[in-house]
């Protein structure tokens, strides 16, 4: 268990997919991806293992990420933000989407 002050430490923002790029050097399947998270914010980058949505699914689409982790080194990305979804052994990761109406940069509460 942990405190809600804990969960409020987690900023979790709405960001839009910008950009979608081939990451050959990946150990396992994954995109590299730019993405926007409004003003405040701008563009982080990420590399993310979701391969089972097309370049053309992904570019344009609202997404929640996690914008205040430390950034992580995979290869030769510096990944600054971690993409939300749905994990589970039987199927592939299913991404967190927002409803419509929602901005890049809204805070997740």
């Amino acid at each position: 268990m942990i405190e809600y002050a804990d969960f409020e430490k987690v900023d979790m923002r709405v960001g839009r997919i910008v950009a979608v790029e081939d990451f050959p050097e990946a150990r396992r399947p994954a995109w590299k991806l730019r993405i926007d998270f409004g003003p405040e914010i701008g563009e982080k980058r990420a590399s993310a293992q979701i391969t089972n949505y097309t370049r053309e699914q992904l570019e344009g689409r609202l997404v929640v990420g996690v914008v205040n982790f430390p950034p992580r080194q995979i290869g030769p990305v510096r990944s600054e933000v971690l993409v939300l979804g749905a994990v589970a052994d039987d199927h592939p990761v299913l991404l967190l989407e927002p409803d419509a109406g929602s901005q890049p940069g809204d805070r997740i509460a």
